[in-house]
């Protein structure tokens, strides 16, 4: 178990560790020189990295933007946030969690050798999320030891194989055909927008080729927009709050003077972000090709959400203000529904509800990327509330999963393990084949 924690803790929940050895395997496996070995490798872990830090620097400017969301409308709920409930969790479901995701791991990477799906999930906390979900919901049912281990297993490897699979088609036309797949447990929501776009966004210009007047031509640029734009939202939700809302956050500093930094800090850690990514790119799709030629034939790495973001920065702020409002238009169905009331939780909004709208705007245009995030927003909300009676004793906390596919995944591998074991066994095969068929079909068909 100490060797199993790890590799579970260390290598594969460490985005960076895990891609910078994935990145290490394909360059050895294309005999490239010690040079360019050393060189990939640095670099690849670097830009995670880098991508981590920027994904810190925004969700720590999102905080006050939560809070003040909180106290200007009067909300007091459950808030999704994956970090917490994980957090929680861990105290009950570690070691679960970690034969889960271990074994899981491996369950992917059969799936992508020997199918057509050949994608390979390599965004690490979202694994360790997802068999988190796993453990809880299977563990809360009355499943445990080895038998938790390995149908956890068997669900997580399946879906973090299929997920990228299914939405690979819209992930082709957000990239133009890039050498990558996404790899991030909101693929639902993806999807669904992705499908919206396609039914609501005829003859809808993208969000990339908004009209900007001459006089206002800095706008052109997407951060300088992003940027602007969050600092109006941030002031306009000041004035309404109030300073007592700000007061933890900005201590003795004026509330107006601290959330125009915490816009602005926003903007940073959005270009934090983007030049992360592009040293990844530039660095693990070309080291990959090793793994791809050597190990997994065909093989495709499925990255974190904000690979996207630079295919349409606008869309990105598009669908998180969509997102955030379609999170506040399903909170007030959650009490008629008889279901928990949902706060939205900034990040999920903005990580998922920005790349709902790339996905959007890919297939439909502006009009794609604001209602396709807009009903991502409420999905993201419905889910996770539902979500909550197969949590066990952790539905009592005040935080949830945050992410679509963690909720459907949760709650179907839950009411299948209320079966009892042999049930649950039976149902797995069953039900994760029939996944499997229809990955292998969707992965021929795209790669036609």
């Amino acid at each position: 178990m100490a060797v199993l924690h790890f590799i579970v803790d260390e290598i594969l929940s460490n985005a960076a560790i895990l891609v910078g050895f994935i990145a290490l395997i394909g360059l050895l496996a294309l005999k490239k020189s010690i040079s360019d070995i050393v060189t990939g490798t640095i670099k690849t872990i670097v830009g995670f990295l880098i991508l981590g830090a920027g994904a810190r620097i925004i969700i720590g400017a999102l905080n006050p933007l939560g809070a003040m969301v909180q106290s200007a409308f009067h909300l007091h709920g459950v808030v999704p946030t994956n970090e917490a409930i994980v957090a929680i969790a861990q105290k009950s479901f570690g070691a679960q969690t970690a034969m889960i995701m271990a074994l899981g791991f491996v369950v992917n990477l059969l799936l992508a050798r020997f199918t057509p799906a050949k994608f390979i999930f390599l965004t690490g906390h979202h694994l360790f999320f997802m068999a988190t979900v796993l453990a809880v919901v299977l563990g809360s049912a009355g499943i445990s030891g080895v038998h938790q281990a390995i149908l956890g297993a068997i669900f997580l490897g399946t879906v973090s194989t299929m997920m990228p699979a299914l939405v690979h088609p819209f992930m082709k036309k957000v990239t133009g055909g890039a050498p990558f797949a996404l790899g991030h447990f909101n693929t639902l929501g993806y999807i669904v927008s992705a499908l919206v776009g396609k039914v609501v966004g005829k003859s809808s210009r993208t969000t990339e080729e908004i009209k900007v007047p001459k006089n206002l031509g800095f706008l052109r640029d997407s951060l300088i927009m992003t940027t602007l734009t969050m600092v109006v939202m941030y002031l306009i939700l000041a004035i309404i709050a109030g300073p007592s809302a700000l007061k933890p956050f900005a201590g003795r500093t004026n509330y107006i003077v601290y959330v125009v930094m915490q816009a602005l800090t926003f903007g940073a850690g959005i270009a934090v972000v983007l030049m992360g990514v592009r040293m990844i790119l530039a660095e693990l799709v070309p080291a990959f090709q090793g793994i791809a030629n050597k190990i997994v034939p065909n093989a495709l790495p499925a990255l974190d959400c904000p690979t996207t973001f630079t295919f349409a920065p606008t869309a990105v702020i598009v669908g998180f203000i969509s997102s955030l409002i379609g999170g506040l238009i399903g909170m007030f169905f959650m009490g008629p529904l008889g279901l928990a009331f949902i706060i939205p939780g900034m990040v999920p909004h903005f990580f998922d509800g920005g790349t709902a709208g790339v996905f959007g705007n890919a297939t439909g245009g502006r009009r794609g990327a604001v209602i396709g995030a807009l009903i991502n927003g409420f999905l993201i909300t419905l889910i996770p509330a539902l979500l909550l009676s197969f949590l066990g004793s952790l539905g009592l906390s005040n935080t949830t999963f945050g992410d679509t596919d963690f909720g459907w995944v949760g709650i179907l591998a839950g009411a299948l393990a209320k079966l009892g074991v042999a049930g649950f066994y039976i149902l797995t095969i069953v039900v994760c084949g029939i996944f499997m068929v229809i990955t292998s079909l969707v992965s021929v068909k795209t790669n036609r």
